[in-house]
Formats: structure tokens, sequence, C-alpha cells
């Protein structure tokens, strides 16, 4: 046992927080959708008050007036609730095609698994208000409206969960950002699918081409510039419209085939090397130079959703709000509301269907060990979370809008919507509110590893020694290090009585090479070579790129095959190891790394050498 006498613990750097975790990129969505979510508001409120206020008539002639656009005798003739809803409303399309593009590529939804859980949710988030939707409207007049109740809007959602504060976990914003981006392309299939009418074909196969043409093209020379997307998206959006099918369709499209891709160091250096050239000789040429080559480290797709997402969450659907929220709300409106087939059904779809669809198929497919709910969200929060979602409000007016030409059965659909959503809001957070309570009080009792260790993951140290620590780490940051270290002296004076089991927990968005780090250690790892790998990782200066050349230099110094590491980290052949590391946090309550659990058990306080050595003598006394 040991009995030394142990030094003055050293300072240690504080551990590094993962739940919050998430893309700069994904931070700055949610922001714009929660700080859009008061304007939305505003606009809704405006709507209401001035389509029921003396000046009604005004409302319709606004926005019935006509606006036309003519060509050489070809062009468009719309209303301008019709510009705001098949115009403007695509360029909101465009940033949610832009967004779901990135979270495959990028985000939440590139980890099939973790993404499982909360696609399975919106799934039936969308299966159940739509069946409840038809049962209650079967054979009537407004059973065409079914789509109405599928769909989620995330910045009433955020806007919600902002009046909670910390009080809930940033996993259930990720769970219902995830799930909302899922339910996007559902409804977007569906206004695709059962929304279009008097298809012409001819129109349809000249939108395809210019698609087609669009990839192409980008594939021969240097990434579109902002101009040339917009004339080519406009041209777009007027052959869809011609189709038949609807225009908003056509800024889907344009989002998904948008570029994305994380910086490339070459391009990031290449645009240093200009920027310092324009700053010794500053020339309006080596001014563009600069800007272009800026412009060109990041990927096109994060480029127009920084541009444009301000635009259409602060402007477009506020504006969409005021042209489509302006429902009467006079007695003989509410009256008819009251019975109205369509009324009911949008709310009992919206309120029960989502509840019921998402709480059920999530508790579910969480048992089923299908994948893992978002860190820090509890299954306590699965209802409340399931509640929120049922505002669907923005796209569930749009598709109202469409399903009905009846301008009584739209009334009634639209004041079910302003009913279903301002009482799941108020419902979901009310519950979140307790449950986030209660899942706090939760994560003060012991926290316990799941799975346990097994001999074949990452071992340090013998196998049959009595005692395991298993540490979560992430190879860049600055207590894992320090950890590292200390346990060198831990493993030397604990001799035959401890081994370490290393698990990967890489927060790529403090330290953007952590998933590549961890990568090649588990590349290390399948040549017998992880040890060395691991100890190499750690000592990497802080501070310094640990980019591909890094980790390969490091590969080949300890005798790897640096070609096959390469092909490894190329491919990503070793990231499905990385993440079942992720899941094993997820499901042990790990919230910061490094974390450490001894014999199946989290220690928290300091890890120094000093205070890991005193647990493992009280954990040989326990025995």
């Amino acid at each position: 046992m040991h009995t030394e006498s142990s030094p003055t613990p050293p300072a240690l750097p504080p551990r590094t927080p993962w739940t919050n975790r998430g893309s700069r990129t994904l931070r700055a969505f949610l922001r714009t959708e929660t700080g859009s979510a008061g304007l939305l508001l505003v606009a809704t409120l405006v709507a209401l008050v001035w389509a029921n206020s003396p000046l009604s008539g005004a409302y319709e002639d606004l926005w019935g007036a006509h606006l036309t656009i003519d060509l050489a005798g070809s062009g468009v003739d719309e209303d301008l609730r019709h510009w705001v809803n098949d115009g403007l409303m695509a360029f909101f399309f465009y940033v949610v095609g832009l967004e779901i593009r990135r979270e495959l590529e990028l985000g939440e939804l590139r980890d099939r698994r973790a993404a499982a859980i909360p696609a399975i949710a919106a799934v039936a988030g969308m299966a159940f208000p739509a069946l409840l939707y038809v049962a209650i409207n079967a054979g009537g007049e407004g059973a065409h409206g079914w789509g109405i109740v599928m769909a989620t809007d995330i910045a009433f959602v955020l806007g919600a969960l902002s009046l909670l504060g910390d009080r809930v976990s940033p996993g259930v914003r990720v769970f219902l950002l995830t799930l909302a981006i899922v339910d996007d392309v559902g409804a977007i299939a569906v206004i695709a699918l059962f929304y279009s009418s008097g298809i012409d074909l001819g129109a349809l196969a000249a939108a395809g081409g210019i698609l087609v043409a669009i990839v192409v093209l980008r594939r021969f020379g240097p990434v579109w510039r902002g101009p040339a997307y917009l004339v080519a998206g406009v041209v777009l959006w007027y052959a869809t419209l011609k189709s038949g099918i609807h225009p908003t369709i056509a800024g889907v499209a344009m989002g998904l085939i948008t570029a994305v891709h994380p910086p490339q160091r070459a391009d990031v250096e290449r645009a240093a090397s200009v920027t310092r050239l324009f700053r010794r000789e500053p020339t309006p040429a080596g001014g563009r130079a600069a800007v272009l080559e800026l412009s060109a480290a990041v990927s096109p797709n994060e480029r127009f959703q920084g541009s444009l997402h301000p635009w259409t969450s602060y402007l477009v659907v506020p504006l969409f709000a005021l042209a489509n929220a302006g429902v009467p709300l006079d007695g003989d409106a509410l009256s008819r509301a009251v019975t109205s087939p369509v009324t009911i059904g949008v709310i009992v779809g919206l309120v029960a269907g989502k509840a019921l669809g998402i709480s059920l198929s999530t508790l579910v497919a969480v048992r089923a060990g299908v994948g893992p709910l978002p860190h820090g969200m509890h299954r306590r929060h699965v209802p409340g979370a399931a509640t929120l979602a049922g505002i669907g409000f923005t796209v569930s007016l749009f598709v109202a809008e469409l399903a009905f030409t009846d301008e009584a059965l739209r009334d009634e659909a639209k004041i079910g919507v302003l009913v279903a959503s301002a009482l799941a809001a108020a419902a979901g957070v009310v519950a979140l509110s307790r449950r986030g309570r209660d899942a706090a009080e939760e994560e003060h009792g012991p926290r316990h590893l799941d799975p346990p260790a097994a001999d074949d993951e990452h071992v340090l140290g013998p196998l049959g020694a009595p005692h395991t620590l298993v540490v979560f780490g992430d190879y860049e940051c600055p207590a894992t290090r320090t950890l590292g270290r200390e346990l060198r002296t831990v493993r030397a004076q604990a001799g035959d009585r401890l081994r370490v089991v290393l698990r990967h927990l890489p927060n790529d968005d403090l330290h953007p090479s952590a998933t590549l780090a961890a990568e090649a250690a588990v590349s290390a790892a399948s040549a017998g070579r992880f040890a060395e790998m691991h100890e190499r990782l750690l000592d990497h200066p802080i501070g310094d790129d640990l980019g591909p050349a890094d980790l390969l230099a490091i590969a080949e110094e300890i005798g790897l095959d640096p070609d096959r590491v390469a092909d490894d980290l190329r491919h990503h052949v070793r990231l499905a190891a990385v993440h079942a590391d992720v899941d094993s946090a997820a499901r042990s309550g790990v919230t910061s790394t490094p974390t450490l659990f001894l014999d199946g058990t989290a220690l928290d306080g300091d890890y120094d050498a000093a205070t890991l050595l005193r647990r493992l003598d009280e954990a040989d006394a326990d025995g």
C-alpha cells in the first residue's frame, strides 16, 4: 500500500467541459434562431391585432396587392403574400438545406448512431400527429391538411428553451435541433410530393437540368462566388415554379448541393500568406486577392449560411408571420374553430401527437440500445422536450396555405396552429423546468461506468490487476495532458495493483485536431503500438498543431507504417471506435475531460498523483 507522505499537490488545470461541445457554426445557428424567436412573436401579434382591428381591410389589401415581373412576355404575377411565401421563403428553405448538408457532413448527423435517437423521434413525431389528424378528419373536407401537424419550429422551440436558462442541459437543445433538422427533411418531402399540383414535365426537366449543370460547373474550376449562385438559384426557382413543384424546393436543392468541408490547413496558410503580402503592400489588387483567399478558406456552405441566416431569421420569417398569421378572431370564427375538425385535428396532432410519438419512440429506442441520448440529456427530459416540439408555427402555417384553397378552412387550420403552439410552449417549458430540477438532483449521485472496462481496450499495465482506472480524455486538453504525467507516477508506485484503460472523448470545438489524434491512437493500437503513440501525443507541445503531418511524423518515429496510418486517417477507418468511446461517455454521465472511473465508479475532485494513490489505497481497504 502507498504510505509515503505526499507533497502539496501542484496546481492542476481545470477540466474541460464537454457538454458545451458543438461547432462554432452550430452555436451561431442556435444564437440566431433563439434571437429571432422574439421578433417572430412580435410579428405574429402585430398580424393578429392588425387583422382584427378596424384596419383589417388594409391588411388584406396590402397582402392581396399584385406585383408582376415580366420579361419579354414571360414572368410571374403574384400577390404580395405569395411573393413572400413562394419567393422570399425560398431563401429560408435554402438556409434549411445548407444546415441539413452541414449537419450531415460535419455536425450532429455525421455520427449516425448519435443521431439515430432524435432521427427516430422525428419520424415518429411526424407520423403520430398525421395519423391523429387523419383519424379526426377522415372523409371530411379538411383531410388534405394532415401535413400541417408534422413540423417543428426550431426558432420558437429555442426561444422557449432560453426562458429556462441553464436549468436545461445543452443536450436537450442538441436533441431538439437534430430532431428539427430531420423533421425539416420530412416536411420538405411532404411539400414536394403531396402539396404540388399540375406538374409540367418540360419545366421540371429544365429545373433538373439546371441543377445538374450547377453541380457539374462547380466541379470545374474555383468555388463559385455568391453572385453566380444567386443567378443560378433564381433561374432554378423560376423553372421550379413553372413546373408545378413548390418553388421553395429549389432553395432546398441549392442548399443541399452547396459544398461544405472543414477549413483546410493549406487554404488557411495561403490566405495568411496573401494577407501578409497585403500588409506590406496595400494595393487594391492585393486587397481583392486577400479577400478572395480568406473567403476560399471557408466552405461555401458555411460562408453563405453565415451571410444569409440572419436575413432569413430576422427579416424573411417574421415577414412571413406578418403576412400569414393575421387570422380573424371574431365570434363567428372562434365558434367555428371550436367545433371544426380541422382546428381540433391540428391541436390534437401538434400537442398530443408530437408528445406521444416522440416520447414513446425515444424511450423505446434508448431501451433497445439503438443509441445514446445527447450528453447531459436524461430520460426525464424526454416528455418535456417532446411536448415542446409541438410548436409547429412557421412550416405549419406554410403548409396550411398550400393545403387549402377554401379561406375558411385555412383560417381554422391557422387558429389551430396558433393555439397548439401556445399550448405546447407552455406545457413544454413547465415540464422541462420541473424535470430539469429532478435530473440535476440525480446528478449528485454516484456515476457508474457503462460499459465496464474490457481486456481488449487500450490498456496500460497488467491485465490481471485488482483495480482498474478508466480515463476519458482528449489529447489536446491541457488537463488530460497533466493527468498523463500524474498517471506515470501513479502507475510506477501502484505496480501490479492497477491497470489504466484509456477511452477517447475529443472536443473538436475547442481542439480541432482532437478526433484525428484519437483516430491516430486507435490506428497505432491496431499495430500494437498504442502505448508509444499515447505517450507521444500527451507529450506534444501544447499550442502546436496536431494535424495530419504531425500525426504521421509521430507514427513514423515510433516505427509504424505512415502510409497505412495516412489511409486510416484519410478514410476515417478508426472513427467508429472513437465514437464508441463517446457513446460510453454519454451513458456514463461524463461531462468533462479528463473524467476518471476507479473500479467502475466516477472519481470527483483533484486528479494529482497523491490524491489518486490515496483513492487507490482506500479501494484496497474497502476490498
